[in-house]
Order: C-alpha cells, then structure tokens, then sequence
C-alpha cells in the first residue's frame, strides 16, 4: 500500500500531484467496511486503524523525502493523532521540526509533505518550526501548548522530538502556577459557550462541559504532576468511571463523523437514532442516558481534578511562610481541611454507616465540596444502613435535602462516586434518565434534586417539610419502569419510607404524596373548577387530608419550577390556588397543637422544687433526653436552651410545661460531636445562667461563630413563617414559627417572647432536619392586639434566619431558587 502513497512534485512551477489520493481511498474502505475480508469496523477499531493509516502515509513519504534519524528533520503529531485518537474527519495536525538545516531544504521539504494532503482535501492544520521556535509559542499561547503536551514523534529525527516533548512538559510543569488561573478561566468560558453535554438536546461533545476536552483537560493536569488523569471514583461507580466515559464519548463522536461524513462536534437530533443503533446503545433516548452518564463523569472527575491541583500548586513568597490549614469541626467526624469537607483523624468508617450522610450534609451546608480521597473511602469502607434506618441517619438526609441548591452538587458526588446508590437502589431507574418530552430541561435524577432544591426554599408553607422534602425527592422515581410512574412510585415510596424508619402515617404520607404529586396541576388545567364535582374527586382522592392538600400544593409549585423556563407562571399557579381553596371549604379545618402530657414522676419531682436536670439515652445512637426541672421564671427556658447549645446540642424536639411554681422541660438532643456532658455539668452551668453568671447571648455569638466561620447563619433557603391561632381561652394564643434552625435558636426565641413580655404556657418544639416547626402558647392577657403581636413578630424575625437578599434583577446564578 505504501507504493501507491508515493508523490511527484514541482513545487517551484506549482505542479501538485494527488499523491495522497490512495491515503483517502484507504479512508473511504476503512470507513464503509469496504477492505477484503473485514466487515464494517466497530468505533474504536476505526480510530486504530485511521492512526495505522496516517502514520504508514507520512512514514512512507518521510522516508521518499529524506526524513530519517539523521536528518535534522523530523514529524510531530499533535490532536488527534497525537492522542491516537484519529476520528474520521479530524483535521490533521502535524509539526515539521528543524534543527540548523538549510532554509531551501526546509521549504522544499515542507511544500512535499502538505501539498499532497491539501490536494486530496485533507484538513491539515501544520507549522515548521525549531525546537526554541516551538517552546516559544507554546509559553507564549495556552492553547498551543496544551495542544504540544498531546505531541507523539511520527517519523525522522527522535532526539528532535524528543528535544520539543520533553521540553513542552518540563515548562509546563514549571510554569503551572502562573497559567493555573488562566486555564480555569479558558475552561469556563468553554462551558458558557457550549453548555452542559448531560443535559443538552443536541451537545458539543468536544467542548461541552464533560466532554473531550475536559479529559484533555485532565491529562495536562497530570503532566504537570499536580493531579491523576484518571482519579478513582469508587469501586460502585455508575457506568465503569472515567475511562469508560472517555471510551463512550469518544465512539460517539467517531460514529457522528461516519454518520455526517464530515468533522462534526455538535451531536444533532436527528443521528441519535442511527448512532445509538451502530454502537449498539438503543435508541436515541438510550444514546441520551449514556452521554449524560458518561458527560456528568468526566465533569465530577474534572471537578476534582481542578481541586486537587489547586491544592498541590507550590506556594511563593507570604504565603510558604502561613501556617498549614486548620482543621475546623463540622459534625461528628467530620472537618474542614484546606477548603474541602474530610474525615476527622479519629473516624471509623467502617462502624460508622451513618458517616457518609453526615459528610454529604455538611458539604450541602458549608458549600464545600467532598474530597475525593474521602469519598473513596466511604466508598471501600463504609458499611450498609441497617433498616430501619436509625433517626440520627434520617435527621442528616433531611439535613442534606434541606439546604438548597447545595443538595444538587452534594447528590451528584455521592452518586458519581456509587455512595447515593448505596443508600438508595432504586435511583439507579431514574439515573441519567432523559425527559420524554421538551418541557423538561434535566434528566430525571437531576429533576429530582432540583425540586429538592425548589422545595426547600418553599418549605415554611407546610407543617412537615420533612414529607415535603421527601416527596420531592421521590415523586418521580417510579420513571423508567413499566406502568403509571405515579403508581409504581407510590409503592416504591411505601418500601423506601419503611427502610428509612418513618412511622407508618408518616409512609402512608410519602405513598400518597407520589402517587397524587400530579392530582393537583392536572385537575386544576383540564377541569372545571366550578363544577362541584371537581372539588369533591379532589378531596375525595385525598381521603380529606387537609396536610396533604398542603403538601401537594408546595410540592407542585417546586415540581414546575424543576421542570424547565414557562411551566410555572400566574395562570398555572392561580387555577392550582383556587382549585386549593374550593378543596379547603369542603376539608375539616387541621386541629390546633395542644400540650404534651407530663408523667406523673415528673410533676411528683416538679412539687418538691429546686433545679434538676436528668440526661438519659434516646431511641438512636446519637440521641439522648434531657429533662430540666426548675422554677418557672422568666427566661428559664432561654437558660436551659442556651446551656444545651453551649454544649453542643441539637434539640430535635422539646415539649415544655409546667406544675405549679416549676417547669418541665423535656427535650431530645443530639450531640454534635462526640458524647454528651454530664448532667450534673449541664444543672451547674444552668444554676449559673439563671444566676445571670453566664452571658448566654454572648457566647452562643462565639460558638455560631466557630460553627460557621463566618458571622451569624442569619440566610436560609426559605422565608420564616408565622401563624397565629385564637384558643377557647381570652389571652392566650398559638403562635407557629416555620423556619430553619440556627445555633441556640430556641434560647434565642425564648428570649426574644420574654423580652416582649409574654408569657410561655406551653410549648412544643419539632426540627426536622434544618427545618423548625415550633409552636407557642402565649398568655398575652389583655394586651393582645394587633400592636402587640407585631412588635412579638418583629423581635422574633430579628432572631431567625432569613433569606439572603435578592440581587438586582439579572444578576445571580441561573437556576436560582424564587421568593417562596
């Protein structure tokens, strides 16, 4: 075949002959299956065997025009015959090095070698050039050097194009520092301009975020010896990890080339089909769910990349002589370390399951990301969740799920790296799953998240953001299998809620909230609302559940706002609202909270007085009940909760009361690190605060400020929520607070009613995973009215978190959550 290579030319009369002409024709066989013997090669076969044909062609003619080891010639292969990676119609991207030969020969050489390319239309991106011309460029131009880290010698002098290679390399690595931010900012502005592979109709494979350049991307980080090109990812990563996704995007492309029968980047709708049938895929939603797979791998693998690069750059100057990073607490064996979220020195993963929600919970918190080397090792370590699951463990999942956009970035690591799977199986259905239609702009898994995202910053709505979360999360996940979604994800849901350990009104909640999630948007857009009987197929699907009317209603404002631009507005919202409030009319108004009964130990220890605190283990492995008896004066619930914060511990729920002159107090904490303090500790240090000897809102300042590392967590995902409600008694109200929780914000609220002047009868006090749902009852006596409670309003908003503010219109994260 090389005979049939060879070429004559004039090149100083112009005269070109097609000396390339077999080099196409070979192509055109190899491409159509045409070459005796061989049916039609698979993708990768064809990528080798266009790289054994290119190299035979310039080898052959290297050889006619002298290009030998001793030539002071030689021929470099960048792009894709660099990598080895030779599409069908990828440009051709050749370097002719020199080294002191004379200019004429140079010339001479050059025009022999690309004219014969040029006359058979083969793209060719080619210079000539010295060694020291070469590294030049490739110091002076980003993109020319990351196209030299990929430089293979092809044929002629070794030493040549060893002389460019290694020193393209050794500059890199010297120079990274100072190119660092450059080749982030070149990357980022490559994925504004061509958007997200997994989740585009029609993506650039190239380009697009989790595409080909990104593992190129990858590699150059590796050649400057800051970070692995392929970093594990897990031994249960979805989709066999980062060489498998480099694999599939690659045979994408090669068969978007033989498809289009020309160099294509951009994967239009309608190859998808053929293409998905020659690989052997599917169909084109198939195709789909296998590039966003793969995309959503190489983007999580370059995120960590990035990361660790970031982190391994050598420092100069100041900052060499700063002390190493701290370690700053997050939650029981978790830190922070140089700007990641890692496992504490002292975690033992392996009898620890429930770690790797609690790493996922404070990364969605603090906006960290999770290392890699730690979730690798959750991932080789950390054991199942027993089921039920403990309460601690479904506290940090509502933890996770309650921070906002922070859960998307959180969900997608864990899932990358095979940890979501683990906890929850039936994702891997929805996983990468594309939409069936238009309207939706994610793939369903991501959809899922978004509504989370969505339901969160609408969760003081609702009674129980807890369901709420929880619908979010589940309301599709009966797609991708047989039958009604709906259906299908109801029963899902009802096995799902069991292993989490919900009570069983609680899972009888979560089946109803999936299987109902599209009751309300589909009656109210395709039914009369006028008609009774709308009304009462409404209530009646719902059992007159008036809880879950309100659920559905948040739920189906968050599952809009997932969908994609348009599916949420003022029409849509106004017939769901008033479809809402005809269903509320018909529905049994909801029961106002009443007091927890106290147990007769208790009220017998109440009349007998002075402070008792008793600190026993609760219903989870990190849950204990705190019961506080002392005298009912003003701001002893203030006191108590305050001491309980200084000590590092959550209070799930309270119930608080009282028995003539003495309250009783009863709450169920959590520590947040390690074991709880003695109760003797815990009846000192309360004697202190009642004693005025302690400065709880001072401290507590201090702790939150340790906590965060910033000033107060005031900004929540959601607006606070009051509600008030009239008793049978005159002067006293209910008062509802539905809000995120905060360090002390149960001191925090006692103290701010006191400071009011009005009186706790009682109280019942819930968190549910970041979010509170408190409720107040409140002597105000005569001086109710409309003054007093806003002055009681006022005075609680000072202390709860709230949203941050908006910014100026246009300005912000696209996907941002909506005012609630």
């Amino acid at each position: 075949m090389g005979g049939g290579f060879v070429a004559s030319q004039d090149a100083r009369d112009g005269k070109v002959s097609n000396g390339a002409a077999d080099l196409v024709r070979a192509r055109t066989q190899l491409l159509d299956g045409g070459l005796p013997r061989n049916p039609r090669l698979d993708a990768e076969s064809l990528r080798l065997a266009l790289v054994d044909l290119y190299e035979l062609w310039l080898t052959s003619k290297g050889a006619e025009l002298g290009i030998t080891a001793d030539s002071g010639l030689a021929v470099v292969a960048v792009g894709g015959l660099g990598r080895k990676e030779m599409l069908p119609y990828s440009d051709l991207d050749l370097v002719l090095l020199h080294d002191d030969v004379d200019p004429a020969r140079v010339a001479e050489v050059a025009d022999q070698l690309w004219y014969p390319l040029w006359d058979a239309h083969i793209k060719l991106d080619h210079s000539v050039r010295t060694v020291p011309q070469a590294l030049r460029v490739a110091s002076d131009d980003l993109i020319a050097a990351l196209g030299m880290l990929e430089a293979r010698h092809i044929v002629g002098d070794v030493e040549l194009s060893n002389l460019l290679i290694g020193g393209v390399r050794r500059e890199w690595r010297t120079g990274i520092r100072s190119r660092f931010d450059e080749l982030i900012e070149q990357a980022e502005a490559r994925w504004q301009r061509s958007g997200e592979i997994a989740h585009r109709a029609e993506p650039d494979l190239k380009n697009g975020r989790g595409g080909l350049r990104d593992i190129q991307l990858l590699d150059a980080l590796a050649i400057a010896q800051l970070t692995d090109a392929m970093p594990g990812l897990g031994p249960d990563v979805p989709g066999g990890g980062l060489e498998q996704a480099h694999r599939r995007l690659l045979d994408v492309r090669t068969e978007l080339h033989r498809v289009a029968g020309r160099a294509r980047d951009q994967l239009r709708a309608q190859d998808a089909d053929e293409i998905g049938g020659a690989l052997r895929i599917g169909d084109r939603f198939d195709l789909a769910r296998t590039l966003s797979d793969s995309a959503r791998t190489v983007s999580y693998s370059v995120d960590v990349g990035l990361r660790t690069a970031a982190n391994a750059l050598p420092r100069r100057g100041l900052a060499r002589l700063r002390r190493m990073p701290v370690r700053r607490p997050l939650d029981e064996g978790v830190v922070e370390h140089a700007g990641e979220v890692v496992l504490a020195r002292d975690a033992r993963p392996q009898r620890d399951p429930g770690l790797i929600l609690r790493v996922a919970a404070a990364s969605a918190q603090t906006g960290l990301p999770m290392s890699a080397t730690t979730l690798n090792r959750l991932s080789e370590d950390a054991p199942e969740l027993r089921e039920p699951w403990p309460k601690d463990a479904l506290n940090d999942l509502l933890v996770l799920l309650g921070t906002g956009r922070g859960v998307v970035d959180s969900i997608e690591a864990l899932d990358r790296t095979g940890l979501w799977g683990r906890l929850l199986p039936e994702w891997g259905a929805v996983r990468d799953l594309p939409p069936r239609d238009a309207m939706h702009t994610w793939t369903v898994d991501r959809h899922l998240m978004e509504t989370v995202a969505y339901s969160s910053a609408l969760s003081t709505r609702v009674a129980r953001p807890d369901m709420l979360l929880l619908g979010a999360l589940l309301h599709d996940i009966g797609k991708g299998r047989a039958g009604d979604h709906s259906v299908v994800g109801a029963e899902l849901a009802t096995h799902i809620g069991r292993r989490l350990g919900l009570w069983p009104s609680d899972v009888r909640t979560l089946s109803a909230i999936v299987r109902n999630h599209l009751l309300l948007p589909d009656t109210a857009t395709r039914r009369d609302l006028a008609d009774p009987d709308t009304v009462q197929f409404v209530v009646d699907a719902l059992g007159g559940d008036v809880q879950l009317l309100e659920l559905l209603h948040t739920l189906a404002e968050a599952d809009s706002l997932a969908t994609g631009p348009g599916v949420w507005g003022d029409w849509k919202a106004s017939l769901i609202g008033e479809l809402v409030r005809r269903c509320r009319l018909v529905m049994a108004g909801g029961q106002l909270p009443t007091p927890e009964p106290i147990a007769p130990e208790l009220l017998a220890k109440a009349a007998a007085g002075g402070v008792h605190v008793d600190l026993r283990p609760g219903e989870g492995k990190y849950i204990y009940t705190v019961t506080v008896i002392a005298p009912d004066t003003p701001g002893l619930l203030s006191d108590a909760a305050g001491v309980l914060a200084l000590h590092s511990l959550r209070v799930l729920s309270a119930a608080l009361g009282g028995e003539g002159a003495s309250a009783v107090n009863t709450f169920v904490v959590s520590p947040k690190f390690g074991d709880p303090p003695d109760a003797g500790l815990l009846r000192q240090e309360l004697i202190r605060a009642i004693a005025g000897d302690l400065d709880l809102p001072a401290l507590l300042a201090k702790r939150e400020r340790e906590a965060t590392g910033v000033g107060p967590s005031l900004y929540a995902q959601a607006q606070p929520r009051l509600i008030w409600s009239n008793t049978s008694v005159p002067g006293q109200v209910i008062l509802e607070l539905r809000a995120e929780d905060r360090i002390g914000l149960l001191s925090r609220l006692a103290a701010a009613l006191s400071g009011c002047g009005a009186e706790v009868r009682w109280a019942k006090v819930v968190t549910m995973g970041s979010a509170v749902v408190d409720a107040f009852c409140l002597d105000l006596g005569a001086e109710d009215g409309p003054g007093r409670r806003e002055a009681i309003e006022k005075a609680i908003m000072g202390v709860v978190p709230r949203p941050a503010p908006k910014p100026p219109e246009g300005v912000g994260p696209p996907g941002s959550s909506t005012d609630s």
